[in-house]
């Protein structure tokens, strides 16, 4: 038994010393709003959890705004049904009417068979933000952590889960790009009830609160708003996909992709945007 105990023991002081060595990232770059809790893994990488209850959802936000860069981070989503939530991780300019944004959203699902968590991409620029590809998440997100990555380029917006890429938005000349507003990153969990799930027909179920995201591993290589460049911006500053990824780009569209507003003659009845023709 006391050997067990010093065992034990060791575990939790090897677990403290890495915590130690390990920067946190949260305090280091971010704000804080709402329920945040912060905590270490056993291999001292620092887990932000972010809870939504009745009263409050949470979210963290960049202390410095991004023109261009490559953002990662793992997350590990909400067990059980969280239908009616969102979890977020994205780009924003702002709030403002003319805002430009990128997203990840992951929104609930009811748990069980033929409910999977949709993972929601869209781009938004100059306040316009029908621009949405939804799939569904070909795995349990609340399992164990997965990767989630926005590459963002002069060239055009890529989107990635963990080693595939599913979607690219690309610069096309005479229709306009998220490329001139600088941008903050933001984490968010949110109640979505309204048009989360299933258009807002399956509203949070209270009774499972609090609901818990958990993230881990952030990383930015990023240009900041006054231009300076991270070291190695050069491996996605031009990044652009080759005929591999296009192919899982392709893969995910044909056997995941739930929505698709170039196909979506109800929402566009005067025609589909310009770029829908030029893919």
């Amino acid at each position: 038994m006391a050997l067990r105990s010093l065992a034990v023991l060791a575990v939790v002081l090897v677990a403290l010393s890495q915590a130690a060595s390990v920067k946190p990232w949260l305090d280091d770059k971010f704000n804080t709003d709402g329920n945040v809790r912060t905590g270490y893994d056993v291999s001292g990488q620092q887990v932000v959890t972010l809870s939504l209850d009745q009263h409050s959802g949470a979210g963290f936000n960049s202390d410095e705004q991004y023109l261009y860069g490559e953002f990662s981070i793992q997350m590990k989503l909400i067990p059980g049904n969280s239908a009616g939530t969102v979890s977020c991780f994205y780009l924003s300019s702002g709030d403002g009417d003319g805002h430009d944004e990128i997203d990840m959203e992951f929104m609930g699902n009811s748990s069980g068979p033929g409910h999977p968590v949709v993972l929601n991409t869209n781009v938004w620029v100059n306040g316009d933000g029908k621009k949405e590809h939804q799939f569904d998440l070909w795995f349990d997100p609340a399992a164990d952590y997965h990767t989630y990555t926005i590459i963002w380029n002069p060239e055009n917006i890529l989107f990635k889960v963990d080693n595939l890429f599913i979607r690219s938005f690309k610069r096309f000349a005479g229709i306009p790009y998220a490329g001139s507003k600088p941008m903050r990153l933001h984490a968010t969990l949110w109640d979505g009830s309204y048009w989360a799930t299933e258009k807002g027909k399956v509203p949070i179920d209270w009774s499972n609160a609090p609901f818990n995201v958990l993230y881990k591993n952030y990383y930015a290589n990023a240009c900041a708003s006054g231009g300076a460049c991270h070291a190695g911006s050069d491996g996605w500053m031009n990044r652009q996909l080759d005929g591999s990824e296009w192919g899982t780009v392709k893969w995910a569209e044909q056997n995941y992709m739930r929505y698709n507003y170039c196909a979506d003659g109800y929402r566009f009845p005067q025609g589909f945007p310009a770029e829908c023709s030029r893919y």
